[in-house]
């Protein structure tokens, strides 16, 4: 991990639809800087994904860093939470296989993956289920939903945790945020969704690539995805590397998806989505 001494004292910056600090523009210029240094000359996906995801070992972990009063494209690099780690990890990936360093690509490429249009529009612009999230940015070319190709079954489930339950989302109060998402979740609805049961996530092994993108699904009603990881491999075994909330950081777990999948009752099976370079 490069920044486990960095203390964040630099003062936040917004500009227009953005805001980050001095320290995270510190740290993406030394990622994408490590990265390009040692990627592969092949840029293999299988290497230059988890290698990207590698570099953030150790960062802290922490919930909810998007939220603010204010929708804006918000960077931190200082504090990961699942998806937010993710969603760098792609775009390090994707600006390090064409060789860009420039800080505003990696600004316009979040914004592309996080929002819908690539455009910060309100609360409800942003992507907030992650099934949405795959299904959104495999029309933009960007990944590739293999649940089903690979033995998924279809994922018979209603999402709509966000609107049954609002009382946990303060910007729901806006009757026009909310009609919003609401119409978000029913044209998400919309779409057929597969799953691999966690029962068979070990002999689907095989099937997974290092670099892939795993979202787990979850047994909560109305909820789609209840946290999300990258494919790695360790002793032919796949493991989860994630920002992990009880191991408060960012980490790989101590033992092979299928049984990180065994031990948690939540947890009902795997979507698995793969980066289009």
């Amino acid at each position: 991990m490069l920044f486990a001494a960095l203390v964040c004292t630099a003062a936040q910056a917004q500009t227009g639809d953005v805001k980050y600090t001095e320290d995270d523009k510190f740290i993406f210029n030394s990622l994408i800087k490590k990265i390009l240094s040692e990627k592969s000359p092949d840029n293999e996906y299988s290497k230059l994904i988890p290698q990207t995801g590698t570099y953030m070992l150790g960062l802290p972990y922490a919930a909810h860093t998007l939220e603010c009063e204010n929708e804006v494209l918000t960077v931190n690099f200082l504090q990961l939470d699942c998806t937010t780690f993710l969603e760098n990890t792609v775009v390090l990936a994707i600006l390090a296989k064409t060789s860009q360093t420039d800080f505003e690509a990696y600004l316009q490429q979040l914004k592309k993956l996080r929002y819908r249009n690539g455009k910060v529009d309100g609360y409800a612009s942003r992507i907030h289920y992650f099934s949405d999230w795959i299904v959104t940015n495999e029309a933009q070319g960007f990944v590739k939903n293999i649940t089903k190709e690979i033995g998924g079954e279809p994922y018979m489930k209603t999402i709509n945790y966000m609107t049954q339950n609002s009382e946990k989302y303060p910007r729901l109060a806006d009757r026009q945020t909310f009609d919003k998402i609401k119409l978000s979740e029913e044209n998400l609805n919309q779409h057929k969704h597969y799953y691999i049961p966690k029962a068979k996530v070990a002999e689907m092994e095989k099937n997974i690539q290092p670099g892939d993108l795993i979202a787990i699904t979850c047994n909560t009603e109305g909820l789609d995805i209840t946290h999300t990881g990258l494919a790695v491999e360790r002793n032919g075994r796949i493991y989860l590397m994630h920002a992990s909330m009880s191991g408060k950081k960012v980490m790989i777990s101590n033992e092979p998806l299928h049984d990180y999948l065994a031990k948690n009752t939540e947890h009902t099976g795997i979507m698995i989505a793969r980066v289009i370079f």
